[in-house]
């Protein structure tokens, strides 16, 4: 059985979760990003971090393109946001960015797994995996590095216009590849402790995508996602591989 406390605390932070994203979308709407695919990142952002990306938001991120190109003018620098931001809150939007495109193929393939059952066979569960969690697990990972290298070339191609596309594709697989599958890692660890032991083994309830219950362990886990990523962020970042945001 699941505790009362634990139901109302779930809703509550899936509704933190929605109210932050709709936050978050309105105020991209109102001050687009100079980086165009940040418009859609932080409002993602907001879906599992709630109050904490909107405080995030605020105090590195609120700039908009207007606010950018007037400050600039002013100052005489091209980009004056770069400048006032601490190096770990680049490493942290940087992150984030890698964790929008996670977030939204986890989002699409565990709604695809449970309306479209066979889903999960498709990816081999009951002939490869007796727990369904670990074949949706495959499409969860094979969308978010779809989205996540789309997101990063997103944000390659603008800042590089004389690079190819070829190149700026192969310049995303370097850059995200390994920052998506430590974000990843995070989350399926997160996920497998929520499944098999807490609501599992000492709830003795079955973890499912129609639970509130879910979605707040799934905004945890993309939590320890980012946690996972940061280090690994930061150490792509370091080595020229990744360019700081």
């Amino acid at each position: 059985m699941i505790p009362d406390w634990l139901h109302i605390v779930s809703i509550c932070m899936v509704l933190a979760g929605l109210g932050s994203f709709l936050y978050l979308l309105v105020k991209v709407v109102r001050h687009p990003q100079h980086m165009g695919v940040m418009n859609v990142v932080w409002p993602i952002t907001g879906l599992y971090a709630g109050p904490l990306a909107i405080w995030f938001y605020e105090r590195y991120g609120r700039l908009g393109r207007d606010d950018i190109a007037k400050a600039a003018m002013e100052r005489d620098e091209p980009m004056p946001h770069m400048a006032e931001t601490p190096y770990a809150a680049k490493i942290g939007k940087g992150a984030t960015h890698c964790g929008a495109g996670c977030t939204l193929g986890d989002i699409i393939a565990e709604t695809l797994a449970f309306m479209v059952p066979a889903v999960a066979l498709w990816f081999g569960y009951k002939t490869i995996f007796a727990d369904k969690i670990f074949a949706v697990w495959i499409l969860d990972y094979i969308l978010a590095f779809l989205f996540g290298i789309a997101f990063q070339y997103a944000s390659i191609k603008p800042m590089n216009p004389d690079m190819g596309a070829g190149q700026a594709l192969i310049a995303s697989l370097k850059a995200d590849t390994l920052s998506l599958t430590s974000w990843q890692v995070g989350m399926y660890g997160f996920m497998a402790l929520a499944h098999f032991a807490i609501f599992g083994a000492l709830l003795g309830v079955a973890l499912d995508v129609s639970m509130v219950e879910f979605w707040a362990a799934m905004q945890i886990a993309m939590i320890c996602g980012f946690i996972t990523a940061y280090p690994v962020n930061r150490w792509l970042i370091g080595r020229g591989i990744k360019e700081a945001m």
